[in-house]
Order: C-alpha cells, then structure tokens, then sequence
C-alpha cells in the first residue's frame, strides 16, 4: 500500500469515527419535548420542567458539582436530584428551603423534614458539620456564625412537600455572615436564588 492509499485510509478512518461520535451525542442528548411533570404544569413549556431543568444540568456538571451531589445524598440522606433546594436572603436573616419535586414523594418529603429538623438544632449549637462535609469546606459566614450564635435564632418550619430552616437576627454582623452562608450555597447548589435581600 503506498503513502496515498495509507492517507486516504486514515482519512476514511478519523472520517468513520467522527460521524460515530456525532451520533452517540445526539442519542444521549435529553428529550425537551417531554417533561415527566408536563400534567401538572398548565400554561408552561418543556423548558420550565424542572426535572427536565436537573437533566440538562447533569451534563454540565463539573467534578465540584458531582462531589457537592454526591456528599449531599450521604450527609443529608435524600435524593439530591429529587428535590429542590432554595437559599433565601431576608431583611432579618434567611431560610434554607428544601421540597421534594413530587407532591406523592413522601418518603423524600419525610426525610428533608427529619434533616431540616436537625440542622435548626445543630446550627443553633454552633455546629456546622453536615455543610462542611457536603462542601469538603468550612462554607463563607460559618465562623462568624459560629461565634454569633447566641445572637441568631433558628427555627424549623414545615412547608408543602418539605421544610426550612428560619435564620434570625438583629444584630449587623451576624446578619452579614448569614448573607456569606446563604450566598455561597446559592452558588454551590447553583439554586438561582437571588443573592440580595429584597429592599425595604
């Protein structure tokens, strides 16, 4: 075989291989056109699903993100893809809120109450240990929180589908490492929340 048949045989090959590839991606891609939730979401599109919302997200996952899920589910001991998390900044603290994404999942409903229960009990001890573990980090604002704690309250919350966790204060800095805390989960669990309190 001469140098022209050996080039043209390669080019075949990369040719064959690139064209394979091409369509293993398009088979592996998410189907936005249908949404496992689309019944109970009148007057909204495929895009607004937010089961389909998780899927998209997986395939832009970076190792942090698959480590923070995967320390989640052991810490917290409930789906991470399952449920939602929110972090809400407030005029006078925040809230760690977390729903199952199914009204009927109450084993997961269950569980996030169970843990959300513990952590107000936790955090009010001055014990962080549950987001430093799902973090493999001391999170911004813990050691001030940690300090401040006599000067916040928390308090447990039942909500539909879920929980929170109520985080209080009246004291500036105490308020300032509560806005660190929230804001840097928004960003790990990449939630959307806003990263500003509503104004007065």
């Amino acid at each position: 075989m001469n140098k022209s048949s050996y080039f043209v045989a390669a080019a075949l090959t990369v040719a064959i291989l690139a064209i394979t590839a091409l369509i293993f991606a398009q088979q592996k891609k998410p189907d936005t056109m249908s949404c496992p939730m689309a019944e109970k979401m009148s007057n909204s599109s495929p895009d607004d699903c937010p089961m389909m919302k998780k899927e998209t997200q997986g395939s832009n996952m970076t190792e942090h993100d698959e480590m923070v899920m995967k320390n989640g589910e052991k810490a917290m001991g409930f789906s991470q893809t399952a449920t939602t998390h929110h972090f809400l900044l407030m005029n006078d603290g925040g809230a760690i809120q977390v729903t199952a994404n199914d009204a009927n999942d109450t084993d997961n409903r269950d569980k996030i109450r169970e843990h959300l229960k513990m952590i107000a009990q936790q955090f009010k001890n001055g014990i962080f240990t549950t987001p430093v573990a799902v973090h493999g980090q001391v999170p911004a604002g813990v050691p001030e929180m940690d300090k401040l704690k006599d000067k916040i309250d928390y308090s447990y919350e039942e909500v539909e589908n879920g929980a929170r966790v109520r985080i209080v204060t009246s004291d500036a800095r105490a308020l300032a490492a509560i806005y660190d805390f929230l804001r840097f989960q928004i960003t790990e669990h990449k939630t959307g929340d806003p990263l500003n309190a509503p104004e007065k």
